[in-house]
């Protein structure tokens, strides 16, 4: 037993792989679950299809990608925001339009400028071909973000719960959108290679998901969530190696097992063994609140 453990971290790549599998494993659900909660898991989807025009013009110009992709995806999400204020669009609607759009832009450039850009790659992953390097700036913007959580979680909590009460006791509620958005956005480019876009937005809400299901309060779903996220990436990561499986995918599907097991088994809101039917909990009612003076 001891021997199928130790075997895969006797490559580098395997090593490299379980290390930026864990980061993001980590960093994925503690952004996913603001996402959850707001109801705007979707948007996760979104933003990483609007990084591709950046890091098409970032290969073209031999610049370094996550610039380009950073300033795509913000540029994606701000645009989502300026339709809804403008008209009388609704957030889905404005998704749907900004994703579509944004994606045959990044195709489009793709082709016009003749980038040798691996689109597998980008689509699916490879976490398999991970770098120091890559792992080196995961580990910072991970660090960056989760350090941002925890100085400025009262403030995240109340505006996540009740951004109208948020904004009359003066709390800068676009600073913190604006952040928001720069949080989803480095966690999706630093997740990229792990898992690619497709899968991305499984790993930002799967392992928060699992969480939902199984504690009452914010920071015990960022907290499970996290741990989770950190097991399915090194299960995957094992599954790949023994099966012969991509890994990106590996992950997901860990990840989706922990969820339909905490979905059937829960003891609050398990299928199997609750005792009773009860309505859905809202993602307020489903919480403890707490006060800014807690």
């Amino acid at each position: 037993m001891l021997n199928l453990l130790l075997e895969p971290l006797g490559y580098e790549f395997m090593r490299n792989a379980i290390a930026i599998g864990v980061l993001v494993g980590i960093l994925c659900p503690v952004v996913g679950s603001y996402l959850i909660v707001q109801r705007m898991a979707l948007l996760g989807d979104v933003v990483a299809h609007c990084v591709l025009p950046g890091l098409s013009i970032s290969f073209f110009l031999g610049i370094d990608i996550l610039i380009g992709a950073f300033g795509s995806g913000i540029l994606g999400a701000l645009l989502i925001t300026w339709i809804r204020a403008q008209t009388r669009v609704k957030v889905d609607a404005a998704m749907a339009l900004t994703f579509s759009t944004f994606f045959a832009l990044g195709i489009t450039l793709i082709t016009v400028l003749k980038n040798k850009l691996d689109l597998d790659s980008f689509l699916f992953g490879d976490i398999l071909g991970v770098t120091p390097l890559d792992i080196q700036r995961t580990f910072v913007i991970a660090g960056l973000i989760l350090l941002v959580v925890k100085l400025f979680y009262k403030e995240l909590l109340f505006y996540t719960f009740d951004k109208t009460g948020a904004q009359a006791i003066g709390l800068p509620i676009n600073t913190i959108y604006f952040g928001f958005m720069v949080a989803i956005t480095l966690t999706i480019i630093v997740s990229m290679q792990a898992v690619g876009v497709i899968l991305v937005i499984s790993l930002l809400v799967g392992p928060a998901l699992t969480a939902y299901l199984l504690v009452k309060e914010l920071h015990q779903m960022m907290l499970v969530g996290a741990v989770l996220g950190a097991i399915a990436s090194i299960a995957g990561v094992y599954l790949s190696y023994y099966q012969n499986l991509p890994s990106g995918p590996a992950i997901v599907l860990v990840s989706s097992s922990l969820f339909l097991l905490a979905l059937l088994f829960s003891p609050s809101q398990g299928i199997l063994t609750s005792t009773q039917l009860k309505p859905p909990a809202s993602p307020i009612n489903g919480f403890k609140f707490l006060r800014r003076d807690d």
